[in-house]
């Protein structure tokens, strides 16, 4: 049950990373074509910031195993 458990964080946390960086890109897309709202800016942002966090975690979880 764990291992299944285990398993549905991995995939969870790749499609969340997967979702993050095309948001980024398209935030990214946006912003050369016009100025950014102060809600696209702040989604922007959070999705920065979400995406180091996932990246970071999972890299500690690589060297912990």
């Amino acid at each position: 049950m764990v291992s299944i458990l285990e398993n549905v964080f991995q995939i969870s946390g790749a499609i969340l990373l997967l979702c993050g960086i095309y948001f980024y890109w398209h935030f990214k897309k946006m912003k050369k074509e016009k100025k950014l709202t102060s809600t696209e800016r702040a989604i922007y942002m959070i999705t920065q910031i979400a995406l180091y966090i996932c990246a970071g975690s999972y890299f500690l979880l690589f060297l912990d195993k």
